[in-house]
């Protein structure tokens, strides 16, 4: 850890009042740590002077991406740009401190793979933005297995390897430490100071939990179910399937004691549409499944393929 180089990767997009106090603390920083480093700035699109202010930082590296990609492929660009054994991110609205990366790379040198920040006091954020993030943890903590207390802070020092052949996509960043667990990164959570933006307004609006929902359905998906797609479709089709008998039952009892017919209320109607939705999510679970297992990872006819050979081992 001592003798490493430390690649520091910010995202920027319309920061130009936070870039120059930003740089200045991070370099003081880093510099009373004793390490080498480098400071690599992605400007991601943005429409203020922030590229020209990026311009006139030393030292860091800067990277212009042609237009607003969004913050995935930015940390994407930066990390893959990155020269260092350790990477840490960061944003560059300053409400995460450069003072605590320190105390993050100290917590790396004790053996985890990735030490992310957890911003314990957050009171300014309002009140529905702190129920869909405390409900976003809850449910990345059960998919990943892995108990996480602030999966949204950017704030995070990994160790360089631990992010080779990943696959950024969609907006992949706010599920990442997910991805990481599963695929079984020693990782740790380290509370940090948080302090309220002062320049600029938030990027966070109703579009992204839509997508933070949209991206967890494929983590489900594709980390879960990518080698058995008929058990994703077919829990889907049975859901239905139980929508459609429930409806059912509904209607009869709502018959039998005298209330309107069959043809008098939609419920028939609803009933067949769950029960054609159950179907086609079966079917298309059967045709997936069918893809799979005569695709290019088609499981082996012999299960001599699953035992280790003890002796060759040996």
């Amino acid at each position: 850890m001592q003798s490493g180089l430390i690649s520091v990767v910010i995202p920027v997009y319309n920061e130009a009042p936070a870039l120059a106090e930003l740089h200045a603390r991070l370099a003081t920083v880093l510099r009373e740590y004793g390490v080498p480093f480098e400071l690599i700035f992605v400007n991601d699109g943005s429409r203020d002077n922030s590229l020209d202010i990026l311009r006139t930082l030393s030292p860091a590296r800067i990277i212009d991406l042609k237009r607003n990609y969004g913050q995935t492929v930015a940390l994407a660009a930066g990390i893959r740009a990155g020269r260092g054994d350790v990477i840490v991110t960061i944003d560059a609205d300053l409400e995460n401190h450069p003072e605590d990366i320190p105390l993050l790379l100290a917590k790396l040198g004790e053996g985890y793979d990735v030490v992310t920040g957890w911003r314990q006091h957050r009171w300014h954020d309002s009140v529905s933005r702190r129920i869909f993030s405390r409900a976003a943890n809850a449910l990345l903590s059960r998919l990943s297995g892995h108990r996480l207390h602030d999966a949204g802070c950017t704030l995070r020092a990994y160790r360089a390897d631990v992010l080779k052949n990943m696959s950024f996509s969609g907006d992949m960043h706010r599920l990442l430490l997910a991805y990481l667990a599963v695929r079984g990164a020693a990782i740790t959570q380290m509370p940090v100071r948080f302090t309220p933006r002062r320049h600029g307004s938030s990027k966070y609006g109703l579009g992204r939990i839509f997508g933070t929902i949209l991206d967890m359905i494929a983590f489900t998906f594709f980390e879960r179910y990518h080698n058995r797609p008929l058990h994703f479709f077919g829990a889907a089709g049975l859901g239905m399937l139980c929508l459609s008998f429930l409806t059912f039952i509904v209607m009869v009892i709502l018959r039998v004691s005298g209330g309107p017919t069959f043809i008098e209320t939609p419920l028939p109607v609803l009933a067949v549409f769950f029960a054609l939705v159950a179907f086609q999510a079966i079917l298309l679970g059967l045709v997936a499944e069918f893809l799979y297992r005569f695709s290019k990872h088609e499981l082996p006819s012999s299960s001599e393929h699953y035992i280790r050979n003890e002796e060759e081992r040996a």
